[in-house]
C-alpha cells in the first residue's frame, strides 16, 4: 500500500499536466484571434495616416501662424512708418505751395554800330516794363539806338513764344544793359600834316525777360 501511495503522487503529476495541457491549448488558439482582432485594429490605423496628409496643411498654417505673428510687428512698424509719411505729406499739402519758378529768356546783339553811352540812354527806360509799355516807348523814341534796342526786344519775345509757349502779355523786361565792345579806330588829316584818331565805337545789347510779375 505504501508503493501505491508512493506512485500516486507520480501519477497525479502528468493528471495535472493533462489537465493543464488541455488549459493551455484555448490560450493557444484564443492569442491568434487576438492577432487577429489586433490586426482588425490595425487595418483601420493603417487607413488613419491619410488623415494627418489633409491635416498637414492645418499643421503647416499653426507653423505658420508664429510667423506670421512675428511678422506683424513689421507689418506695424511699416504702418506707422506709412502713417508718419501719409501725416507728413498732407502737412505738407497744407502748406501753400510756393509758386512755379520764373522762366528766364535772353535776347542779345553784339558788334552794333551805337555807342554804349548814347543805347544806354535808351534802355534804361524800358528797364522792369511790360513788353507792350517797352514796344511803346521804343517806337515813340526818336533815338537812333531805339530801333536796335527794339529788335533785340522782338527776338527775345519770339524766344519765349517759340521755346517756352508764353504769351507776350505774360513778359516784363527783367534785365537790360548794354556793354561795351570793341572800337574801331581810324584816323583823319588835319591841318599841318597832323592826323587825329577817330574812334567808332560799337556796343553788345541784352535784354532779358521774365514771366514773373
Amino acid at each position: 500500500m505504501v508503493e501505491n501511495e508512493e506512485q500516486t503522487p507520480e501519477e497525479e503529476a502528468p493528471e495535472a499536466e493533462a489537465a493543464e495541457a488541455p488549459a493551455e491549448k484555448p490560450k493557444r488558439r484564443r492569442a491568434p484571434r487576438k492577432k487577429a482582432a489586433a490586426k482588425a485594429e490595425e487595418a483601420p490605423k493603417a487607413e488613419e495616416p491619410e488623415e494627418p496628409e489633409a491635416d498637414e496643411p492645418a499643421e503647416e498654417a499653426e507653423d505658420a501662424e508664429p510667423e506670421s505673428k512675428s511678422e506683424k510687428p513689421k507689418a506695424k512698424g511699416s504702418s506707422r512708418r506709412g502713417s508718419a509719411e501719409a501725416g507728413a505729406k498732407k502737412r505738407a499739402s497744407r502748406r501753400p505751395k510756393p509758386d512755379a519758378a520764373p522762366v528766364y529768356v535772353r535776347a542779345q546783339a553784339k558788334y552794333v554800330r551805337s555807342s554804349p553811352r548814347k543805347a544806354r540812354l535808351v534802355i534804361d527806360h524800358i528797364r522792369g516794363k511790360s513788353v507792350d509799355q517797352a514796344r511803346a516807348i521804343l517806337t515813340h523814341t526818336p533815338r537812333a539806338a531805339a530801333e536796335p534796342i527794339q529788335k533785340v526786344l522782338e527776338s527775345a519775345v519770339a524766344n519765349a513764344e517759340h521755346n517756352h509757349e508764353l504769351l507776350p502779355e505774360e513778359l516784363r523786361v527783367f534785365q537790360a544793359f548794354v556793354d561795351e565792345g570793341p572800337t574801331i579806330k581810324r584816323f583823319r588829316p588835319r591841318a599841318l600834316g597832323r592826323a587825329t584818331r577817330i574812334r567808332k565805337r560799337t556796343s553788345h545789347i541784352t535784354i532779358n525777360l521774365t514771366n514773373k510779375a
